[in-house]
């Protein structure tokens, strides 16, 4: 076992004023709803972007697949974006690909039609992009392999048995490792995003969603937990800002 964080912030969970954060909330985001389209579902995939990129979480990713993909790796490298919303971390992948002269073919698949339709607009200048509208609980996703199986909050979504399910699939699956990279939940990042969603988001869906995600992100343990029950016995989790972790398991290492 790997296992690198900073120190465990659960004594933290019930300070400030209200908010008890000692257990993972059930409550759904208005995202959740599968159907859900319009500009409101657009402007909030804008504004994701933006949080992404500005507050680091884009870099999380990127840094974890320098960390998979070995050194001098020839072929095709094939990696999968989970619930990859309007597409923006695979554009900086691709770029990220570019650079390094590898060979990527990159997927991203959503279950909202609306959103998998954005994503292909927003990343039409990618050829190495493409986008599927797939359930991750269908035998569509259960069938198909990938080198790397990413995913950017996402997992907070759903509860501690699905996520066991998740993970068993994506390790079974990969040929490279898993990505994970989602939120912390801490009082902390409640607060904060909430205020500021509030005074500079124009989608009511992020005002709504971006607290009650935070509410549903992670302590360190409730992790290793998830990763023990699917049969995941090597990985790393490291806190990164802001308010995120980084879980990687690297297959090779692994198997080697």
């Amino acid at each position: 076992l790997c296992l690198w964080a900073r120190p465990d912030t659960r004594k933290y969970a019930t300070q400030g004023p209200v908010i008890n954060l000692a257990h993972r909330s059930q409550e759904q985001e208005l995202m959740d709803d599968l159907d859900c389209s319009g500009e409101d579902v657009l402007q909030t995939l804008r504004e994701l972007d933006y949080i992404n990129r500005k507050l680091g979480g884009n870099h999380i990713s990127i840094q974890s697949l320098n960390r998979l993909v070995p050194q001098g790796h020839r072929g095709a490298i094939t990696i999968i974006d989970l619930g990859c919303g309007g597409g923006d971390i695979l554009k900086e992948m691709a770029l990220w690909g570019r650079k390094n002269g590898l060979q990527l073919k990159l997927t991203g698949i959503d279950a909202n039609p609306t959103i998998i339709d954005y994503a292909k607009v927003n990343c039409a200048a990618y050829p190495e992009i493409n986008f599927e509208v797939i359930n991750i609980w269908s035998e569509a996703f259960a069938d198909r392999r990938f080198d790397i199986y990413h995913s950017s909050l996402f997992t907070h979504h759903f509860t501690a048995d699905e996520l066991v399910r998740l993970f068993r699939i994506c390790y079974r699956n990969c040929s490279l490792g898993i990505i994970d990279n989602d939120l912390q939940r801490h009082w902390f990042a409640y607060y904060s995003i909430k205020w500021l969603t509030r005074l500079f988001s124009s989608s009511k869906m992020v005002q709504n969603d971006a607290a009650v995600s935070v509410r549903r992100g992670f302590h360190q343990a409730e992790l290793v937990d998830i990763l023990h029950q699917a049969g995941i016995e090597k990985y790393t989790i490291a806190w990164r800002w802001a308010f995120r972790w980084q879980v990687v398991v690297n297959k090779l290492k692994m198997d080697s």
